[in-house]
């Protein structure tokens, strides 16, 4: 889970008047009630999105990125009230409700606790800014994105027109493979159906990766996947003197590496005008 509250009390004198009132058009999340005393500092909903909640492991806890709807509220809360107390009252609250404790931990700094019921999910997370306590609860739905895009011939067609590229995302691998997995072809035949309709089109297909793993084998990885593709569409009529490949491996982010909806995003083919 991002760090809690990702901003910096400086802000520690001018903490009175968050215990007026809370932050505009927020409100208490509709799964569990605040703790009493406790105003909303901020808050954000997204109706798909990327959040971690702390998970147990052999060794300690890491943290675990799910996808789906993403609630998160942060609390500043008054001076007497101990961080214990708010992850107690939280999970009482949630065992209640249905929910189960999945992880919870701390010490004097800060607590984490992680409690599921189905689909839903739901983290604590406290932490204190002098003598202030706080938390943020992060409640998320998993659920699958709602396709609202559509990579066709067209869209690939025009975008190699606009810029000379084209990246694309639908094309799917066994991990660590070149292996094509079967949930790729409608995106393959789009690629074959646009050059099918341009004769004069000559593409190079350029296989990318993300970070993770060494760097020659990231190269090679790359070269074969961009092959695997050519092959693809060699196999399904494409002439193949019409087709080149290169692989990049690692070199060309297009995201950032040190998340995973950067990474994701770096693990792609991409198709250039020659």
């Amino acid at each position: 889970m991002k760090l809690l509250l990702t901003f910096v009390l400086a802000l520690l004198p001018a903490f009175a008047q968050f215990l007026e009132r809370d932050a505009e058009n927020c409100a208490e999340s509709k799964l569990i009630t605040r703790m009493t005393g406790c105003l909303i500092h901020s808050c954000e909903r997204k109706e798909f999105d990327s959040a971690e909640l702390q998970m147990k492991k052999d060794d300690g806890v890491e943290g675990k990125a799910m996808e789906g709807q993403i609630e998160n509220v942060v609390f500043m809360c008054p001076v007497k009230m101990s961080q214990l107390q708010i992850v107690r009252n939280a999970e009482n609250a949630l065992k209640k409700a249905g929910f189960s404790t999945v992880t919870r931990f701390g010490n004097g700094e800060y607590h984490h606790l992680t409690m599921q019921k189905g689909a839903q999910w739901l983290g604590i997370s406290t932490d204190a800014f002098g003598e202030f306590p706080a938390y943020t609860q992060t409640a998320i739905l998993v659920k699958e994105m709602q396709q609202e895009m559509e990579a066709n011939a067209e869209a690939f067609g025009s975008e190699i027109d606009k810029s000379g590229r084209v990246a694309i995302y639908g094309i799917q691998f066994d991990t660590g493979k070149a292996t094509i997995k079967a949930e790729s072809a409608m995106v393959l035949a789009e690629i074959a159906k646009l050059l099918k309709s341009r004769a004069d089109l000559r593409i190079r297909i350029e296989g990318h990766t993300d970070n993770v793993g060494a760097k020659a084998a990231n190269m090679t990885l790359s070269s074969q996947r961009a092959a695997s593709v050519m092959a693809w569409l060699v196999a399904n009529g494409i002439d193949k003197a019409r087709l080149t490949v290169q692989g990049f491996g690692d070199s060309v982010p297009a995201g950032d590496n040190t998340t995973e909806e950067g990474r994701a995003k770096n693990r792609r083919v991409e198709l250039a005008k020659i």
